[in-house]
């Protein structure tokens, strides 16, 4: 990715989240604290789903590839955020800020594309309970996961390659706790129209066509519901797609707001913010929102957890 780079700077400054160094002590153990429970908790989900024949459904073979995402997701930031305040050193090389912004937008896209798998699926168990077994089969899953691996890698790709065609030259420091996108974009010292173009050409439908299967999968669903006679009915439905719904307005709303409104009401501290919200906090609250909510899901990982350690002869 360096033929067509012409920066004439070797790297940035990380500035992160503040500069009181109080403040920066209370932010490490935060997000430190905030990794581990991310990293534990979404690593429970995948081995009560792996150990559990009963869960060895679509939903929760979803769910067990986005848990997997997410802790993807959040070590592609936080360990060199924390390692930035243990060696007191904010400089992040140019190809590692470069891979970093590869990885934080792939692992973002196949999040979002997952989102609206798990919205199809259950459209089709509540829409087309008869059909559901014949439409959402093992190979179907499976396709649908390799789209959003390959569909967001050729996104993430795409804006790399275009970064390396770009100058930086002179001020090179980043108000943020980690290389994104769009603070690259405004240090730029050459034309970055092509690279704005290509986010609402390639980058935007990764979060817009996703996000309007979603409200279309979500409206089948209310005109089905509205159907149903019996209130334990309508609710058991509601408590079904509740926690979706959850993750999904958090996901979404954040990265709108950041990547997709108007330039003039963004801030570095509103946007780093939003940032926060998609990258940490989410991935982090998607364990407790998809357990605390479904029997199934906590009656496994209490088996999981109260399991004596031995081995099956």
């Amino acid at each position: 990715m360096e033929g067509g780079n012409q920066s004439a700077i070797s790297g940035f400054i990380l500035l992160g989240l503040s500069d009181q160094p109080e403040q920066q002590r209370v932010l490490f153990f935060l997000f430190l604290l905030m990794y581990l429970v991310t990293g534990l908790g979404n690593l429970l989900i995948i081995l009560a789903i792996s150990s559990d024949p009963r869960l060895y459904t679509p939903m929760y073979f979803f769910l067990s590839n986005l848990s997997l995402v997410d802790i993807c997701f959040t070590s592609t930031t936080i360990p060199k955020m924390l390692n930035n305040h243990i060696t007191k050193n904010n400089m992040i090389p140019y190809a590692w800020c470069l891979t970093q912004v590869f990885f934080n937008i792939w692992f973002a896209g196949i999040d979002s594309i997952l989102l609206a798998a798990m919205a199809y699926d259950r459209y089709v168990a509540i829409c087309a309970p008869l059909h559901y077994s014949t439409i959402m089969t093992p190979r179907v899953c499976a396709f649908l996961v390799l789209v959003s691996w390959f569909w967001a890698y050729t996104n993430s790709l795409t804006h790399t390659i275009l970064l390396t065609h770009l100058s930086f030259c002179g001020h090179n420091e980043i108000p943020h706790f980690f290389c994104d996108l769009s603070p690259l974009l405004k240090l730029a010292c050459s034309d970055t129209y092509i690279n704005d173009l290509m986010v609402y050409t390639v980058g935007a439908p990764t979060v817009f066509l996703p996000f309007v299967g979603i409200l279309i999968s979500y409206g089948f669903i209310f005109m089905a519901v509205m159907k149903i006679s019996s209130v334990s009915g309508k609710q058991k439905v509601f408590s079904t797609c509740g926690s979706h719904l959850t993750v999904v307005c958090l996901f979404y709303g954040t990265i709108i707001g950041v990547y997709f409104s108007p330039t003039s009401t963004h801030t570095a501290q509103k946007d780093t913010a939003a940032t926060v919200m998609y990258t940490v906090v989410t991935p982090m609250l998607n364990p407790f929102i998809y357990s605390l909510r479904n029997k199934d899901m906590k009656g496994a990982l209490r088996i999981l957890i109260t399991r004596k350690p031995g081995f099956n002869i």
